[in-house]
């Protein structure tokens, strides 16, 4: 089974720029897009399913913004729009797709740099996904969590960790909760993998034309409870593929 996860910046605008042509080369049982910035409404009937038999989408009341889908091959699935806080369902944060043999997460983490108060949210959002997670594992549920974590986890997850440790998204509390929350029992597939490498990325900033120089951040993850370490056979980010200021990222398991 092949999941793939990637912060699309514009699921309209990513469609212009071969979002389904990736799609057809790479062929995932599990897509999962973050930052859709759409509604159902909003787009046509080819990009609400992307050639896949399911999909479910979690839309922020805003439009425009935010949002995330998960798009599903073969298994039947349950869906679940957020765990019950509304302030994080209204704004189109998670997609939980029920599957045979795991629960996955769908989610495009808050991003706090914009000032205090959504720092503050963020902070809370990082706190209560913990505290849910925490609670599902208690009944023994293999999970994966994909997404735009907006968190860089250690220095060489960043371009320049001395600059940037006063940056939202590499701040020392939010690298804590990367530690707290891979201490729940989460494996980061990537580093599995690939512990010591340097110079992989999975975003850089539009505004500063950063990935011409590779100036990067490591935020977008596949992380997978302990459970289904057996399962993972490989994880890459795919750093060539183009389309939005993110690139996907892959893990793929046999069951």
């Amino acid at each position: 089974m092949k999941i793939i996860s990637w912060n699309v910046n514009g699921i309209r605008a990513c469609a212009k720029k071969g979002l389904q042509d990736f799609i057809n080369s790479e062929n995932p049982d599990v897509l999962c897009l973050q930052e859709t910035k759409a509604h159902l409404n909003q787009v046509e009937i080819d990009l609400q399913k992307l050639n896949f038999p399911q999909s479910f989408w979690s839309s922020a009341q805003r439009k425009g913004y935010s949002g995330v889908a998960t798009f599903v091959r073969g298994e039947e699935v349950n869906f679940k729009d957020g765990w019950g806080i509304e302030d994080y369902t209204n704004e189109g944060r998670i997609a939980w797709t029920q599957h045979a043999h795991f629960d996955l997460y769908n989610i495009y983490f808050p991003n706090g740099g914009s000032g205090e108060e959504r720092h503050q949210f963020k902070q809370q959002f990082l706190k209560d996904l913990n505290e849910h997670l925490k609670k599902e594992l208690k009944k023994e549920k293999n999970i994966i969590v994909v997404g735009d974590y907006n968190v860089a986890h250690s220095e060489i997850d960043v371009y320049d960790p001395v600059r940037l440790s006063t940056q939202s998204g590499f701040l020392p509390e939010e690298r804590k909760w990367m530690d707290d929350f891979l201490g729940l029992g989460f494996i980061d597939s990537f580093r599995k993998f690939k512990p010591d490498i340097k110079n992989r990325y999975s975003w850089w900033s539009y505004r500063e034309l950063a990935r011409i120089s590779n100036r990067g951040w490591r935020i977008d993850y596949i992380c997978v409870s302990k459970g289904l370490e057996k399962n993972l056979i490989s994880a890459e980010i795919l750093d060539t593929i183009e389309g939005s200021d993110h690139c996907p990222v892959v893990a793929e398991f046999k069951f």
